[in-house]
């Protein structure tokens, strides 16, 4: 398959490129920062030149689209006019769309959970309320609406938290905590804030499992099958790579000065399951990701 990665430079996308280049013709895209992108098959080129994006169409005729490029968080989203902030997350996605359409191309578009009223309880599913706080999160569904109006031939996924270690200039949350765990440093992570989380090595494997299935016009809540804190996550950290638990303190969201309190936008992955798509044990994908550290 002819498979077309926006944010090829991105957190997934770098796996994304490392997985799909084993067994398809990839063309990735980056802008700004190259990561592992000129190890492949590669363009540059910003997001919203749409001149060029339709070019690509017409000489690379890509099967699939696997569309994350986006300004990606809140905090980087805040940092930019809501106009740029728009432009990335909607337009571009709408005039994806537009292409895949005009030119019979399936789409893949990565979405997040933090779409969802995180407010209202644990293992949401995909028709729960709707309620993004930040521009990051209402940018990221009002992209979901656009791809709906546009191209039957959608498959949406609502993102998870990605753990797991960023390929050269990208990095999570997780890496920071085991960096600072490792070096002996206490770190404060929240007890009171649940996720479906994911490793990021994970993400690029379904999907990979995705490609192959005929599954098109749903949304798809896509993430690990437990609910875990971000606690949880740093004391399973520890007991893998073998750290002292008592680094870490447990905190609240009231205690500490975030702008964004999301308490819990874990998510019911029964629809994944029903594809045919099962997330690896929480504790083993960790192992996985610190194996060799």
């Amino acid at each position: 398959m002819k498979i077309f990665i926006t944010g090829g430079s991105g957190l997934i996308g770098q796996y994304l490129n490392i997985k799909l280049s084993n067994a398809h013709d990839i063309l990735t895209q980056f802008n700004n920062n190259t990561g592992n992108c000129i190890d492949f098959n590669s363009v540059k080129l910003p997001i919203t030149d749409y001149g060029t994006l339709a070019n690509v169409f017409k000489t690379f005729k890509p099967d699939l689209v696997i569309h994350t490029a986006a300004i990606s968080n809140a905090d980087k989203a805040d940092s930019l006019s809501a106009d740029i902030v728009y432009e990335i997350n909607v337009t571009a996605s709408e005039k994806l769309a537009e292409l895949c359409r005009k030119n019979k191309t399936k789409l893949i578009y990565t979405s997040t959970d933090l779409v969802y009223a995180g407010y209202r309880g644990s293992l949401l599913t995909e028709d729960a309320k709707l309620i993004p706080i930040s521009l990051y999160a209402e940018t990221k569904l009002m992209g979901e609406v656009k791809i709906r109006k546009i191209l039957q031939n959608h498959l949406i996924l609502r993102v998870a938290l990605q753990f797991g270690f960023g390929l050269n200039h990208s990095r999570s949350h997780f890496q920071f905590v085991y960096e600072e765990l490792k070096a002996g440093r206490k770190v404060k992570l929240f007890a009171d804030q649940f996720r479906s989380a994911i490793s990021i090595q994970e993400t690029a494997r379904m999907i990979a499992e995705l490609i192959e299935k005929d599954v098109y016009g749903v949304t798809v809540n896509f993430g690990g099958g437990q609910r875990v804190s971000r606690y949880d996550l740093g004391k399973e950290i520890c007991r893998v790579g073998k750290f002292d638990e008592n680094l870490i303190e447990p905190v609240t969201m009231e205690g500490v000065n975030t702008m964004y309190k999301v308490p819990d936008v874990s998510m019911n992955i029964d629809k994944l399951k029903q594809i045919g798509i099962e997330p690896k044990q929480f504790s083993i994908s960790v192992e996985e990701v610190l194996r060799g550290r």
